[in-house]
Protein backbone atom coordinates (compact mmCIF):
# COMPACT_ATOMS: atom_id res chain seq x y z
CA UNK A 1 0.00 0.00 0.00
CA UNK A 2 1.13 3.36 -1.33
CA UNK A 3 2.44 5.89 1.65
CA UNK A 4 -0.88 8.44 1.57
CA UNK A 5 -0.75 11.92 2.49
CA UNK A 6 -3.93 12.91 4.45
CA UNK A 7 -5.20 15.20 7.32
CA UNK A 8 -7.68 16.34 10.27
CA UNK A 9 -10.16 18.78 9.77
CA UNK A 10 -11.28 19.61 12.95
CA UNK A 11 -9.11 19.20 15.43
CA UNK A 12 -10.91 19.04 18.80
CA UNK A 13 -10.70 16.08 21.14
CA UNK A 14 -11.88 13.32 18.67
CA UNK A 15 -9.80 15.20 15.80
CA UNK A 16 -6.82 15.37 17.71
CA UNK A 17 -6.67 11.35 18.13
CA UNK A 18 -7.38 10.73 14.44
CA UNK A 19 -4.01 12.73 13.99
CA UNK A 20 -2.17 11.31 16.65
CA UNK A 21 -2.92 7.82 15.05
CA UNK A 22 -2.22 8.86 11.60
CA UNK A 23 1.09 10.09 12.76
CA UNK A 24 2.04 6.99 14.19
CA UNK A 25 1.02 4.78 11.38
CA UNK A 26 3.92 3.96 9.31
CA UNK A 27 1.58 3.61 5.95
CA UNK A 28 0.29 7.36 5.80
CA UNK A 29 1.79 10.62 6.34
CA UNK A 30 -0.09 13.08 8.48
CA UNK A 31 0.76 16.55 6.60
CA UNK A 32 -1.96 18.73 7.63
CA UNK A 33 -4.37 19.85 10.21
CA UNK A 34 -7.46 21.99 9.92
CA UNK A 35 -9.52 23.80 12.63
CA UNK A 36 -11.47 27.18 12.71
CA UNK A 37 -10.15 28.08 16.37
CA UNK A 38 -6.79 29.69 16.24
CA UNK A 39 -5.18 28.49 19.28
CA UNK A 40 -6.38 24.64 18.83
CA UNK A 41 -5.14 24.63 15.20
CA UNK A 42 -1.60 25.72 16.68
CA UNK A 43 -1.39 23.66 19.77
CA UNK A 44 -2.30 20.42 17.37
CA UNK A 45 -0.27 21.53 14.77
CA UNK A 46 2.63 22.34 16.73
CA UNK A 47 2.62 18.69 18.78
CA UNK A 48 2.40 16.81 15.37
CA UNK A 49 4.80 19.43 13.71
CA UNK A 50 2.61 19.70 10.71
CA UNK A 51 0.71 22.57 8.49
CA UNK A 52 -2.54 23.85 10.01
CA UNK A 53 -4.95 25.53 8.17
CA UNK A 54 -8.11 27.23 9.08
CA UNK A 55 -9.66 27.33 5.79
CA UNK A 56 -9.58 23.39 4.31
CA UNK A 57 -9.93 24.15 0.76
CA UNK A 58 -6.15 25.44 1.42
CA UNK A 59 -5.08 21.56 1.49
CA UNK A 60 -6.29 20.49 -1.85
CA UNK A 61 -3.67 19.31 -3.88
CA UNK A 62 -1.65 18.29 -1.20
CA UNK A 63 -3.82 15.64 0.49
CA UNK A 64 -4.98 11.83 -0.52
CA UNK A 65 -7.62 11.45 1.65
CA UNK A 66 -8.69 12.88 5.38
CA UNK A 67 -10.67 12.76 8.21
CA UNK A 68 -13.42 15.08 8.99
CA UNK A 69 -13.95 15.38 12.58
CA UNK A 70 -15.77 19.03 12.41
CA UNK A 71 -18.62 19.80 14.03
CA UNK A 72 -21.58 17.47 12.78
CA UNK A 73 -22.98 20.74 10.82
CA UNK A 74 -20.55 21.35 8.95
CA UNK A 75 -19.86 17.29 7.97
CA UNK A 76 -21.75 17.69 5.04
CA UNK A 77 -20.05 20.92 3.68
CA UNK A 78 -16.46 20.00 4.17
CA UNK A 79 -17.12 16.22 3.12
CA UNK A 80 -18.65 17.30 -0.40
CA UNK A 81 -16.18 19.93 -1.13
CA UNK A 82 -13.33 16.86 -1.29
CA UNK A 83 -15.83 14.36 -2.56
CA UNK A 84 -16.36 16.62 -5.56
CA UNK A 85 -12.54 16.55 -6.32
CA UNK A 86 -12.39 12.74 -5.68
CA UNK A 87 -10.44 12.62 -2.24
CA UNK A 88 -11.40 9.75 -0.15
CA UNK A 89 -13.28 11.21 3.01
CA UNK A 90 -13.89 9.61 6.37
CA UNK A 91 -16.83 11.21 8.27
CA UNK A 92 -16.93 11.10 11.94
CA UNK A 93 -20.45 10.36 13.25
CA UNK A 94 -23.31 11.61 13.25
CA UNK A 95 -22.77 10.94 9.09
CA UNK A 96 -24.89 14.41 8.76
CA UNK A 97 -27.06 16.45 10.35
CA UNK A 98 -29.97 15.41 8.25
CA UNK A 99 -30.69 12.60 5.38
CA UNK A 100 -30.58 14.88 2.32
CA UNK A 101 -27.02 15.33 3.03
CA UNK A 102 -26.58 12.72 3.72
CA UNK A 103 -27.86 11.29 0.39
CA UNK A 104 -26.19 13.87 -1.59
CA UNK A 105 -22.79 13.20 -0.34
CA UNK A 106 -23.34 9.13 -1.00
CA UNK A 107 -24.36 10.30 -4.47
CA UNK A 108 -21.36 12.06 -4.78
CA UNK A 109 -19.32 9.39 -3.64
CA UNK A 110 -20.61 6.98 -5.92
CA UNK A 111 -20.59 9.19 -9.36
CA UNK A 112 -17.24 9.77 -8.31
CA UNK A 113 -16.38 6.79 -7.21
CA UNK A 114 -14.22 7.49 -4.07
CA UNK A 115 -14.35 6.20 -0.84
CA UNK A 116 -16.78 7.37 1.59
CA UNK A 117 -16.39 6.06 4.80
CA UNK A 118 -18.29 6.89 8.26
CA UNK A 119 -16.86 6.83 12.06
CA UNK A 120 -19.33 4.02 13.82
CA UNK A 121 -16.12 2.74 15.71
CA UNK A 122 -17.83 -0.15 17.59
CA UNK A 123 -18.18 -1.81 14.37
CA UNK A 124 -13.92 -2.28 14.97
CA UNK A 125 -14.12 -3.09 18.72
CA UNK A 126 -12.19 -6.10 19.48
CA UNK A 127 -14.88 -7.56 21.61
CA UNK A 128 -17.53 -7.31 18.80
CA UNK A 129 -15.36 -8.19 16.50
CA UNK A 130 -15.39 -11.89 18.61
CA UNK A 131 -19.27 -12.14 19.46
CA UNK A 132 -19.82 -12.22 15.03
CA UNK A 133 -19.62 -15.58 14.85
CA UNK A 134 -21.50 -16.79 17.34
CA UNK A 135 -24.65 -14.07 16.73
CA UNK A 136 -27.06 -16.06 14.73
CA UNK A 137 -30.56 -15.08 15.09
CA UNK A 138 -31.30 -12.38 18.25
CA UNK A 139 -34.33 -12.78 19.40
CA UNK A 140 -34.06 -9.43 22.44
CA UNK A 141 -31.32 -6.98 22.33
CA UNK A 142 -30.27 -4.94 25.11
CA UNK A 143 -27.79 -1.42 25.11
CA UNK A 144 -26.77 0.54 27.85
CA UNK A 145 -24.79 3.68 26.38
CA UNK A 146 -23.84 5.87 29.82
CA UNK A 147 -21.57 8.55 30.63
CA UNK A 148 -20.84 12.00 32.80
CA UNK A 149 -21.76 15.32 30.63
CA UNK A 150 -19.33 15.41 28.14
CA UNK A 151 -18.97 19.15 27.90
CA UNK A 152 -18.44 18.49 23.85
CA UNK A 153 -21.01 17.53 20.58
CA UNK A 154 -23.33 19.57 21.96
CA UNK A 155 -24.56 20.56 18.77
CA UNK A 156 -26.53 17.35 18.98
CA UNK A 157 -28.13 15.26 21.68
CA UNK A 158 -28.07 11.80 23.19
CA UNK A 159 -29.63 10.01 20.45
CA UNK A 160 -27.82 11.55 17.43
CA UNK A 161 -24.26 11.98 19.81
CA UNK A 162 -24.13 8.22 21.39
CA UNK A 163 -27.09 6.18 20.72
CA UNK A 164 -26.18 5.92 17.42
CA UNK A 165 -23.33 3.79 18.02
CA UNK A 166 -25.99 1.44 19.22
CA UNK A 167 -28.38 1.97 16.15
CA UNK A 168 -26.13 1.03 13.71
CA UNK A 169 -25.03 -2.18 15.51
CA UNK A 170 -28.16 -3.01 16.14
CA UNK A 171 -29.03 -2.85 12.02
CA UNK A 172 -25.77 -4.58 11.23
CA UNK A 173 -27.04 -7.46 13.63
CA UNK A 174 -31.07 -8.05 12.61
CA UNK A 175 -31.32 -8.44 9.08
CA UNK A 176 -34.74 -8.16 8.94
CA UNK A 177 -36.96 -4.21 8.79
CA UNK A 178 -38.31 -2.36 11.36
CA UNK A 179 -41.85 -2.67 12.68
CA UNK A 180 -42.10 -0.31 15.04
CA UNK A 181 -40.13 1.96 17.01
CA UNK A 182 -40.98 4.06 20.63
CA UNK A 183 -39.07 6.66 22.05
CA UNK A 184 -38.60 8.79 24.84
CA UNK A 185 -36.24 11.41 26.63
CA UNK A 186 -35.93 14.27 28.33
CA UNK A 187 -33.10 17.32 28.44
CA UNK A 188 -31.43 17.62 31.82
CA UNK A 189 -28.38 20.06 30.92
CA UNK A 190 -28.72 21.21 27.40
CA UNK A 191 -31.46 22.12 24.95
CA UNK A 192 -31.69 18.86 23.10
CA UNK A 193 -32.38 15.20 24.91
CA UNK A 194 -29.80 14.16 27.37
CA UNK A 195 -31.21 10.97 28.04
CA UNK A 196 -33.03 9.17 25.77
CA UNK A 197 -34.75 5.42 25.15
CA UNK A 198 -36.10 3.53 22.08
CA UNK A 199 -37.21 0.47 21.55
CA UNK A 200 -37.07 -1.02 18.33
CA UNK A 201 -39.35 -3.76 16.76
CA UNK A 202 -38.58 -6.11 13.65
CA UNK A 203 -41.05 -8.14 11.76
CA UNK A 204 -39.21 -11.01 12.84
CA UNK A 205 -40.66 -10.44 16.23
CA UNK A 206 -36.66 -9.51 17.60
CA UNK A 207 -37.15 -6.17 19.61
CA UNK A 208 -34.08 -3.83 21.04
CA UNK A 209 -34.16 -1.78 23.39
CA UNK A 210 -31.25 1.08 23.96
CA UNK A 211 -30.85 2.97 26.50
CA UNK A 212 -28.37 6.38 26.25
CA UNK A 213 -27.51 9.26 28.59
CA UNK A 214 -24.80 11.63 29.05
CA UNK A 215 -25.63 12.78 32.77
CA UNK A 216 -24.49 9.54 34.04
CA UNK A 217 -22.19 9.39 37.28
CA UNK A 218 -20.36 6.36 35.64
CA UNK A 219 -19.46 5.52 32.31
CA UNK A 220 -21.29 2.54 30.49
CA UNK A 221 -20.71 0.84 27.22
CA UNK A 222 -22.78 -2.80 27.30
CA UNK A 223 -24.67 -5.20 25.05
CA UNK A 224 -26.12 -7.87 25.75
CA UNK A 225 -27.98 -10.27 22.59
CA UNK A 226 -30.00 -12.95 23.66
CA UNK A 227 -30.77 -16.08 21.14
CA UNK A 228 -31.89 -19.30 21.25
CA UNK A 229 -29.65 -21.24 23.48
CA UNK A 230 -27.38 -18.44 23.95
CA UNK A 231 -26.38 -15.01 25.80
CA UNK A 232 -23.80 -12.71 25.18
CA UNK A 233 -23.04 -10.02 27.31
CA UNK A 234 -20.87 -7.66 25.50
CA UNK A 235 -18.18 -4.70 27.13
CA UNK A 236 -17.33 -2.40 24.55
CA UNK A 237 -15.63 0.29 27.11
CA UNK A 238 -13.77 -2.34 28.94
CA UNK A 239 -13.72 -4.84 25.30
CA UNK A 240 -14.85 -7.95 27.11
CA UNK A 241 -17.03 -10.67 26.17
CA UNK A 242 -18.62 -13.67 27.17
CA UNK A 243 -20.55 -16.24 26.29
CA UNK A 244 -23.72 -18.07 28.39
CA UNK A 245 -24.91 -21.35 26.66
CA UNK A 246 -27.28 -23.78 27.44
CA UNK A 247 -25.78 -27.59 28.51
CA UNK A 248 -28.97 -29.51 30.15
CA UNK A 249 -30.39 -27.91 32.99
CA UNK A 250 -27.31 -26.14 33.33
CA UNK A 251 -25.58 -22.39 32.08
CA UNK A 252 -21.82 -22.41 31.14
CA UNK A 253 -20.16 -19.47 30.67
CA UNK A 254 -17.29 -18.93 28.52
CA UNK A 255 -14.98 -16.11 28.11
CA UNK A 256 -14.42 -15.32 24.57
CA UNK A 257 -10.29 -14.40 23.87
CA UNK A 258 -10.16 -11.00 22.88
CA UNK A 259 -6.64 -9.14 21.29
CA UNK A 260 -7.33 -5.69 22.23
CA UNK A 261 -6.63 -2.99 19.74
CA UNK A 262 -7.57 0.59 19.90
CA UNK A 263 -10.78 0.75 18.00
CA UNK A 264 -9.87 4.07 15.95
CA UNK A 265 -6.58 2.86 14.96
CA UNK A 266 -8.35 -0.06 13.11
CA UNK A 267 -10.89 1.79 11.65
CA UNK A 268 -8.18 4.53 10.44
CA UNK A 269 -6.02 1.66 9.27
CA UNK A 270 -9.20 0.12 7.28
CA UNK A 271 -9.98 3.51 6.13
CA UNK A 272 -6.43 4.05 4.72
CA UNK A 273 -6.70 0.57 3.05
CA UNK A 274 -9.97 1.35 1.45
CA UNK A 275 -8.44 4.66 0.21
CA UNK A 276 -5.66 3.17 -1.50
CA UNK A 277 -7.13 0.10 -2.96
CA UNK A 278 -11.03 1.57 -3.76
CA UNK A 279 -12.26 -1.21 -1.57
CA UNK A 280 -16.19 -0.91 0.14
CA UNK A 281 -15.49 0.78 3.69
CA UNK A 282 -17.12 -1.50 6.64
CA UNK A 283 -19.39 1.34 7.06
CA UNK A 284 -20.32 2.78 3.92
CA UNK A 285 -22.63 5.81 3.48
CA UNK A 286 -25.14 3.94 2.57
CA UNK A 287 -25.08 2.00 5.73
CA UNK A 288 -24.63 5.43 8.01
CA UNK A 289 -27.52 6.52 6.70
CA UNK A 290 -29.44 3.68 7.47
CA UNK A 291 -28.31 4.48 11.36
CA UNK A 292 -29.49 8.34 10.71
CA UNK A 293 -32.58 7.58 9.55
CA UNK A 294 -33.14 5.99 12.69
CA UNK A 295 -31.94 8.02 14.89
CA UNK A 296 -33.61 10.91 13.28
CA UNK A 297 -36.93 9.06 13.76
CA UNK A 298 -36.47 8.14 18.03
CA UNK A 299 -34.94 12.10 18.35
CA UNK A 300 -38.47 13.41 16.37
CA UNK A 301 -40.45 10.71 18.13
CA UNK A 302 -39.18 12.67 21.67
CA UNK A 303 -39.72 16.08 20.44
CA UNK A 304 -42.84 15.29 18.93
CA UNK A 305 -41.80 17.15 15.36
CA UNK A 306 -40.23 16.41 12.31
CA UNK A 307 -37.18 19.02 11.80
Amino acid sequence: MNKLKVAVVGVGRLGSIHARIYKENPNCQLVAVCDADPTRLQEVASNFGVSGYSDYTQILGKVDALSVAAPTNLHHKIALFFLKHGIPVLVEKPFTSNLKEADELIKVAAAGNTVLQVGHIERFNSAFSATLKIIKEPKFIECHRLSPFPNRSLDVGAVLDIMIHDIDIILGLVRAKIKKIESVGVSVLTQYEDIANARITFVDGCVANLTASRVSDEVMRKIRIFQENTYISLDYKDAKACVYTKEGLTIKKTDLPIEKVEPLKKELESFLECAATGAQPLVSGETARDALAVAIEIRDQIWNKKI
